[in-house]
This record gives C-alpha cells, structure tokens and sequence, in this order.
C-alpha cells in the first residue's frame, strides 16, 4: 500500500478493480482544513482520463510495473508479436497500445513493454530508429531556398514530411516520439 506522498507522474495505482497511472497531480494546503491532491488519472486498459480528489495520507494499492526488453517479430492486422529477449516468450499486444508509432515498427526491432499483473500495459520503441525510404518525389533543382518539404513513404508504410534533398532508397534517422524526420544517414 502507497500513501498520497508517494504520487508522482506516472505512478500506477489499482482503484475499483482497473490500472490507473498518475498523468498530472498537485498537492494542494487550503489556507482552512485539511490538505489534499488533485490529481488526472488515466485508465490503462481503456484510456479514460478522470480527476480524481484524494485526501492526504489517504492509501492506495500501488502496482509493480516491471520493463522487459522485447523484440518485434511480426504483425497481423492490429495484433503486433513480440518475443522477450531472455525468456523467449512471445506476447501478443494490440496496435492501440504501442500508438501512432506502431507504423515505423520494422521486424527484430528492440522495444521495452511494461508489463503489470501479468499483462502489457504500454509499448515504448527507441527514441529513433533508421529506417529506408521507399518512395518519394524527386526534388527540382534550386526549390531549397524555401525550407519545403515534400512526403515519402517508408519500408515500414510510414509516411513522414522529409526536405526535398531526399531520394527514393535513402537510410533516414526518424524520432518514434514525433514520428517525424531528423536527419539522413
């Protein structure tokens, strides 16, 4: 059991029989009564955001979340496959969540799951990972004054804003967090 004084960001509690981890919180002393947190909670399983009021000292039933390294292996529809790296024991996660960056997960990728209670309950990848560039338009000559962009698409479907001195088979450097283009290698 936690008290109010173990909150912090990302902190994961048990209420009413779901996972909810701690997306904001303050602390807040009345200038008349007793002390209290304000806090956003969201629900792991559905993404439900709420606000929830607890009194100082009040307890909650925290949560051990242990981080495993997995790696990617395939995907079927919205079912992503992963197999951890120790014990060679697949899961099965769905794309809602690793997210947007689902689109730039290549096969044998490295990626950290959370896991709690026997499930997973969040997906990260790298911060960046280098990935090929499949199609894109050709850019013209003198159109660089401009700072422009045109799209292309990656070997993973991907589509991603990139400058126009990119080509088709180019390695990128692309930031899973933003899904966007950082530099060619």
């Amino acid at each position: 059991m936690a008290d109010t004084s173990n909150f912090r960001n990302g902190f994961t509690m048990k209420l009413d029989g779901d996972l909810w981890t701690i997306v904001e919180f303050q602390h807040v002393k009345p200038g008349k009564g007793s002390a209290f947190v304000r806090t956003r909670l969201k629900n792991v399983s559905t993404g439900n955001v709420i606000d929830r009021t607890f009194r100082s000292g009040d307890k909650v039933e925290d949560v051990r979340i242990e981080k495993r390294d997995m790696q990617f292996l395939y995907s079927e529809d919205d079912s992503f496959h992963l197999m951890d790296s120790e014990t060679f024991e697949q899961i099965v996660v769905n794309r809602a969540l690793i997210g947007p960056a689902a689109d730039l997960l290549q096969e044998n990728e490295k990626t950290f799951v959370s896991i709690a209670e026997d499930r997973a309950i969040g997906v990260e990848l790298p911060n960046f990972v280098e990935i090929k560039v499949k199609q894109t338009d050709p850019g013209v000559k003198g159109d660089t004054a401009t700072g422009a962009v045109k799209p292309a698409t990656l070997a993973t479907g991907a589509v991603v804003y990139v400058p126009l001195f990119v080509n088709q088979g180019d390695t990128l450097k692309i930031d899973t967090r933003t899904s966007s283009y950082v530099e060619r290698v």
